[in-house]
């Protein structure tokens, strides 16, 4: 699964940190820290995180891995941050 952070949007509120902490990192009080490519384990952990983000930061690339699905597809449509 790829995930993708608009970093210019986020504004360091650690949603993503306090659900999926094996992805999403925080640094400082608002540097955000991510896997891009995170194992297919961690997708509830990181769907969950996508739709608490207050400032819907976060794309979850729910068809990365099958070629005849749209690349960067909208996992129900959340982004998370």
């Amino acid at each position: 699964m790829r995930i993708v952070v608009d970093l210019n949007r986020c504004e360091g509120y650690a949603q993503c940190a306090f659900l999926a902490p094996d992805v999403f990192t925080m640094h400082g009080e608002e540097a955000l820290m991510y896997t891009p490519h995170a194992d297919d384990a961690q997708r509830e952990h990181v769907v969950r995180a996508a739709a608490a983000c207050p400032v819907q930061a976060i794309l979850v690339d729910q068809w990365a891995d099958q070629a005849d699905e749209p690349a960067l597809a909208r996992e129900a449509d959340v982004h998370v941050g």
